[in-house]
């Protein structure tokens, strides 16, 4: 059963990573994908390649949500190629990570502007088309580092933190128009990034975590479906953990 048949989704920072293994779900769901990537355009493209394979319309776009016009002129661009949206996934994000001591204006800046400012940029990008169609999904891509904090990671959990509160906002001001917002807290997640550390160093993370393993992008992905299906029509505001059972 395919839970996205003929939903147009838009995923920023889907070139590798996670925001690859939900436009690859996605697709297979049925959905049409249009996602972002800032500078891998060899990867976006295989995966637009990959993602059309499947049967729906994909195509990706060199865009910086965390500008706010890039972001505006991204959403009316992929409305004039699709002909509508349905499902925003606010999942660009970088790190910078340092303790505060040695941490500069300019990775605080860098970090906050591409991973909260792009999820104002690109909500509010959507907004007029979800509140013509009195419809929408949007699903933004915090982390157990925003509910938790980390140290050496003051930006970043400043940033999945902000990010909470944003989500929580916009369900209470968007609810009445059937527009549901929701963010996924995900905990450990392997990746290609996490394969270059030394594995003693991963597996040692591993057994911290009650399922004693780390989650795929995969893991990711298939909880990103449950919120932008219908099955979730009911359920908006909300923090889903995919973390392994890590801040059990």
């Amino acid at each position: 059963m395919k839970l996205l048949e003929n939903k147009v989704a838009i995923i920023t920072g889907a070139s590798r990573g996670i925001g690859a293994g939900i436009a690859s779900i996605f697709a297979q769901h049925g959905a049409h994908v249009a996602f972002t990537y800032s500078s891998s355009e060899a990867p976006a493209l295989a995966l637009a390649e990959e993602l059309t394979s499947l049967g729906v319309k994909a195509k990706a776009y060199k865009s910086n949500a965390g500008s706010f016009d890039e972001a505006q002129v991204l959403v009316d661009q992929v409305v004039t190629d699709f002909g509508q949206v349905d499902i925003l996934v606010n999942n660009a994000g970088i790190t910078k990570d340092n303790l505060l001591m040695r941490m500069s204006e300019q990775d605080f800046d860098q970090v906050v502007e591409t991973n909260l400012k792009s999820v104002f940029n690109m909500t509010k990008a959507v907004q007029k088309y979800f509140l013509k169609q009195r419809s929408g999904s949007i699903i933004n891509m915090s982390s157990v580092v925003g509910v938790k904090g980390n140290a050496g990671q003051a930006n970043y959990a400043a940033s999945k933190a902000g990010m909470i509160g944003f989500t929580k906002s916009i369900a209470l001001e968007l609810g009445s128009r059937n527009i549901r917002c929701n963010a996924i807290a995900p905990g450990f997640i392997e990746t290609e990034m996490t394969a270059k550390l030394d594995e003693k160093v991963v597996q040692s993370w591993r057994e911290g975590i009650p399922l004693k393993r780390g989650g795929s992008p995969e893991d990711v992905a298939n909880a990103c479906v449950f919120l932008a299906s219908d099955l979730s029509s009911y359920v908006t505001g909300q923090v889903l953990h995919v973390d392994g059972g890590m801040l059990t």
